[in-house]
């Protein structure tokens, strides 16, 4: 029989052990760091009915999405965690509790180019705070305390989160009289970063119609100088000419205000009014988090507020707050960027237990004392040599071998080796237990992620 050669899909991420334990150890801590907010951890369906997956429907969305059918079920794949997020509110209504809040790691699937860094699986991790009507600006300041936490937490300390209101540049696109086109003008500024000013204004003008002087205002607008204190103050100069644009600046310095009692440094945030977010369901903050060292990696964490989740599914008014961190990509450019700590402990468990005698009792004794007292235990019963034995402890560098032979087992000892240092000593059950617990404690300090 001819054999078939094992291959991975282009676009979809495949880990050797020790990475998948560095991503699980990056989702460990995004749950710990989200459940500390008080948020309920979701988990949606991956595949959904088309028709409700696609309510919104249309554009590259429909293009990009995995979609099939099974028997006279149309079916797709989800393609974010949102739209599932909205269907499940809406179906769930009368029996959730308002201010809604959930967590989500999972994988989506999205039909795109491969390439370098960009994936047709992968997982996203989102918070998101929903209002049974009404949701106060609080939680469009807590949201990004809880992306400074997530990513200290994780081990980075070079990055900023870059805030903006919608509102603020529709007022500004009401006041230049370009309300009719700020759907596309909004797209438009949203790709500042990547293509530039002058080709912006190009697109400006020439595939929107916008005049070249209210191109030439708006530029000079939304790349106001001066940080988060001088772009607040700049807005004021603005105000009074329209409702809108008054209402999003004053958000805008409640948030900034918050942000600094949340605790996130005057450092890791600031007003930046060339942040526009291209999706049309941003209705008021938005954000866009940066590594700075890394600028040309584009935003890893984003999201902002919207005023209605599931007007797809249900007329009641569902205004939202959240975030998104793609977390597959993420994971890739650290590690091509060599952030990922290279010393965390990625074995499979913290002691390794070689029997040296025929009679295997004694140590299935010792792994099921071990293990009650929380310790993650192998016991090895392959026939092999000694060198072999130890040289699987090694490879997958568990950090303790205890050797179990006669002479241990007649004088009620456990001979306990340290795979780092070489250390080896003879200590009861309780010796055993303080001294690999000790170990461990020092040898999984520090963070996944060892920024440079």
């Amino acid at each position: 029989m001819e054999k078939v050669k094992p291959r991975t899909l282009s676009g979809f991420m495949e880990l050797l052990p020790a990475p998948q334990m560095q991503m699980e150890r990056i989702m460990q801590t995004l749950r710990e760091t989200y459940a500390l907010y008080g948020f309920y951890p979701l988990d949606t369906p991956l595949i959904e009915s088309s028709e409700v997956l696609l309510a919104k429907g249309g554009g590259e969305t429909e293009k990009q999405i995995y979609r099939f059918s099974k028997g006279d079920s149309d079916l797709s794949l989800r393609f974010d965690l949102t739209v599932p997020l909205a269907k499940y509110v809406a179906q769930n209504y009368g029996q959730l509790t308002f201010p809604f809040r959930r967590f989500q790691i999972g994988k989506v699937y999205r039909g795109e180019r491969a390439q370098r860094g960009r994936f047709r699986e992968f997982y996203q991790a989102d918070i998101d705070v929903i209002g049974d009507g009404k949701l106060d600006i609080i939680n469009e300041a807590e949201v990004p305390s809880i992306i400074y936490k997530t990513f200290t937490s994780l081990g980075l300390s070079r990055f900023k989160i870059r805030l903006n209101n919608r509102k603020v540049l529709n007022g500004f696109f009401a006041i230049l009289g370009l309300t009719e086109k700020s759907g596309d003008v909004m797209r438009t500024i949203d790709k500042l970063e990547k293509i530039g000013a002058d080709k912006v204004k190009d697109i400006l003008t020439g595939d929107f119609g916008v005049p070249g002087g209210a191109a030439d205002e708006l530029l000079t607008f939304i790349q106001t100088p001066g940080g988060t204190a001088g772009i607040l103050d700049a807005l004021t100069r603005y105000k009074g000419r329209n409702e809108v644009f008054d209402q999003g600046a004053d958000e805008l310095s409640t948030v900034a205000r918050y942000m600094t009692a949340f605790g996130v440094p005057d450092d890791h945030f600031e007003i930046d009014l060339t942040i526009a977010r291209g999706l049309d369901y941003y209705t008021g903050t938005v954000y866009e988090t940066a590594m700075l060292d890394h600028p040309e990696i584009g935003s890893i964490c984003s999201g902002g507020r919207y005023d209605n989740l599931a007007e797809y599914y249900t007329d009641k008014q569902l205004p939202g707050v959240g975030i998104s961190i793609g977390l597959t990509r993420l994971f890739y450019v650290l590690g091509e960027q060599g952030y990922l700590n290279d010393k965390m402990n990625t074995a499979p468990a913290d002691v390794l237990i070689l029997p040296m005698t025929e009679d295997l009792a004694p140590a299935i004794g010792l792994a099921t004392s071990l293990r009650e007292a929380g310790l993650r235990v192998q016991l090895y019963g392959e026939q092999k040599k000694f060198k072999q034995k130890i040289g699987y402890a090694d490879k997958l560098g568990i950090p303790y071998v205890i050797f179990l032979g006669e002479d241990e087992i007649a004088g009620g000892v456990y001979a306990v080796k340290d795979m780092e240092t070489g250390e080896q000593a003879s200590v009861p059950l309780d010796g055993a237990i303080s001294r690999i617990r000790d170990g461990l404690a020092a040898k999984n300090a520090g963070t996944v992620i060892v920024d440079r």
